[in-house]
């Protein structure tokens, strides 16, 4: 297993002011019958009032907006929680067409063990747990006096160095961490995220949003499609150009095999049972 030589900067009250940013490696597989792992670096700002969990592209990308006087925007299938500090209580945003928040209570059981090892000149202790449907096993130190991790995996008496689940499908790895100064101002990337406000809704209500979308994935493009009167105007799809109403139907089964095939989520209980052909 790979080790990594990490400098992090001890917590002490002399700084509970500062925000503690730490950046996690995402390995992840949407589709759980491959043998591919896609990757990405995951933010995890402990701030003094909150904790977020994020995507670093979105941190890119504002940074660039910023030093360029940009107006970019990203926002991809990783997760992005937010929740109060010392808390089980999480805001998830999902994109889907429209910004949503849905909160959910996710507590942790931890099951320690008196398994330890080293990661420089860090001791780390083993733990597991059963969560989202799958089993975790986590590395965590006590020398860094946060019970924070990636994602909603929190409540250990230290900082999570990593986490991995039995099936190797996700995992996450500590490779950099350093403080802030102030707390990293998320608005545009997250909270009002391409200028919309996000609206809480409950769960269930999300998860019959997603199979309506499912049925017909195609639905705003085809009354777009169905209502141009451009003769100039090129429609794409998946990389297709459309070129006449009988694509679409075609185009849309093809939607809807991918996101059977891409359903996966972290929290496998979670995933979306969808309509049978």
């Amino acid at each position: 297993m790979r080790m990594f030589s990490i400098l992090l900067i001890l917590v002490s009250a002399t700084v509970v002011a500062q925000t503690h940013r730490f950046i996690y490696e995402y390995h992840y597989k949407t589709d759980s019958t491959s043998s591919e792992h896609r990757k990405t670096n995951m933010v995890l700002d402990v701030n003094p009032a909150d904790v977020k969990f994020y995507n670093y592209e979105f941190v890119k990308t504002d940074s660039a907006n910023i030093t360029k006087g940009g107006n970019h925007i990203i926002w991809d299938d990783t997760p992005v929680v937010v929740r109060k500090r010392n808390t089980n209580i999480n805001n998830n945003y999902i994109n889907l067409q429209n910004m949503f928040i849905v909160e959910t209570e996710d507590r942790v059981q931890w099951k320690l063990s008196n398994e330890t090892k080293t990661s420089g000149s860090y001791q780390l202790q083993k733990a597991t747990t059963g969560f989202g449907g799958r089993n975790w096993t986590a590395w965590f130190t006590k020398d860094i006096n946060l019970n924070e991790g990636p994602y909603k995996f929190r409540g250990l008496p230290g900082l999570i160095f990593e986490l991995y689940d039995d099936k190797d499908q996700f995992k996450f790895s500590l490779i950099k961490s350093y403080q802030l100064s102030k707390t990293y101002e998320t608005r545009n990337i997250i909270e009002n995220f391409a200028g919309q406000k996000p609206v809480k809704i409950p769960e269930s209500r999300l998860n019959k949003m997603i199979v309506e979308n499912f049925n017909d994935p195609l639905r705003e493009f085809k009354e777009h499609y169905k209502n141009n009167t451009d003769p100039t105007a090129r429609f794409m799809v998946m990389g297709i150009e459309v070129k006449s109403p009988e694509q679409i139907k075609d185009l849309s089964d093809k939607l809807q095999s991918h996101l059977r095939k891409h359903n996966n989520p972290i929290e496998l209980n979670k995933a979306i049972v969808y309509p049978e052909k």
